[in-house]
């Protein structure tokens, strides 16, 4: 995208007193009370976010499922309608062109999620690869995404009349009360926290009605809205990785520690043969995690030092306001010979910071 692509709340988060920032390719609310206190709230009652630039496709047709599980790494097969899943869309290399999350709406019908400046290249490669009678659609615009993530997430939707029974990663398509009009809305239990949360999609010409219902809601509930600061503090602490910093084009899954969403079973998805090379040789990086022991905040692309010896690079660093402690992710040399525990020393900008190497996630998750 050349021109900077807007959401459909952007009057909304104006009226709010939200700050801004190109994201993506995107104007994205980064805060309105402050990035700490929306982080706290997410931890300790609920937060809600707009994450609409999100990218959205379909591929649809007999054998859509099929022809999805012989491109993305992880197994369709062991979900089925009803049930979303975390997978990832590589190049021949092994590296990632996106991670994203896969609806299993019918046998011909799947809904995808991908990052937002990667949906064209996904969408490009899966056109590519698709057979007669599959349809690949970039659909950005069709629904916006509204996360309530959160201990009093399932308080917030109910009082909504919204389902929250689902298992992790189920998903239902609803309605809800907005506005004195029932709108369309597809509900997942899912986010992007490491807390108990929601997606919620309701189409884009809808988004302003459902949002200001869960404005109302979250506030009753003693939550905030969130921006995405809080968003990128709150996935830090879990550990998660964000394309463009823990996964790239030159950064595989394996490197990532996101093996586990692949299907080494299956007979066939991108990047494969080289996936299966690289772990059968073992990566030759991998990603850890950071703590500052003393005062400093981490941030990405600086030089990990095992005294005067560079054993990696920090792919993203923040403040924790729950360890109230600098941390990072780095990918680090696998024959670096560091065991979690150990002391390095980061630069930041000529100054030496002493971390402890730790394996994520920082916080205990709470997603399930």
């Amino acid at each position: 995208m050349s021109e900077l692509q807007h959401g459909p709340l952007e009057d909304r988060h104006r009226e709010l007193g939200a700050s801004f920032a190109e994201f993506g390719g995107w104007l994205m609310p980064v805060s309105y009370a402050g990035t700490v206190a929306e982080h706290n709230a997410t931890r300790s009652t609920v937060g809600l976010f707009d994450v609409s630039h999100l990218g959205k496709a379909t591929v649809a047709g007999p054998g859509a499922a099929e022809f999805v599980n012989a491109t993305l790494t992880n197994d369709l097969t062991r979900i089925g309608p009803g049930k979303a899943q975390y997978t990832l869309c590589c190049n021949e290399s092994g590296g990632v062109i996106d991670d994203l999350i896969a609806y299993y709406i019918a046998d011909d019908e799947i809904f995808l999620v991908p990052n937002a400046a990667n949906t064209g290249a996904v969408v490009a490669a899966l056109t590519e690869a698709a057979p007669d009678g599959v349809t690949v659609s970039d659909e950005h615009r069709s629904r916006a995404v509204l996360a309530v993530q959160g201990p009093r997430s399932t308080e917030v939707l109910a009082g909504l009349g919204l389902p929250t029974e689902m298992d992790y990663m189920g998903f239902e398509d609803a309605t809800v009360d907005a506005a004195g009009t029932r709108v369309p809305v597809r509900v997942c239990r899912s986010g992007y926290t490491g807390e108990h949360g929601y997606e919620l999609l309701p189409e884009w010409e809808s988004a302003a009605v459902v949002f200001d219902a869960l404005v109302a809601a979250v506030s009753q509930a003693g939550g905030e809205l969130a921006g995405l600061g809080a968003r990128d503090t709150l996935r830090t602490e879990m550990g998660y990785p964000l394309h463009g910093h823990e996964l790239s084009p030159d950064i595989s899954p394996l490197q990532a520690r996101c093996g586990w969403a692949i299907g080494w079973q299956k007979a066939a998805f991108f990047g494969r043969e080289a996936l299966l090379a690289e772990k059968a040789a073992g990566p030759a990086r991998l990603l850890r995690g950071l703590r500052a022991t003393g005062r400093g905040v981490l941030r990405a692309e600086l030089a990990v030092l095992d005294g005067d010896r560079q054993v990696g690079v920090t792919t993203s660093g923040t403040f924790s306001p729950t360890l109230k402690a600098g941390i990072a992710l780095a990918l680090i040399d696998a024959d670096a010979g560091i065991d979690d525990g150990a002391l390095v020393t980061v630069d930041v900008r000529g100054r030496a910071v002493e971390c402890q190497l730790v394996r994520p996630p920082f916080v205990t998750a709470k997603t399930r």
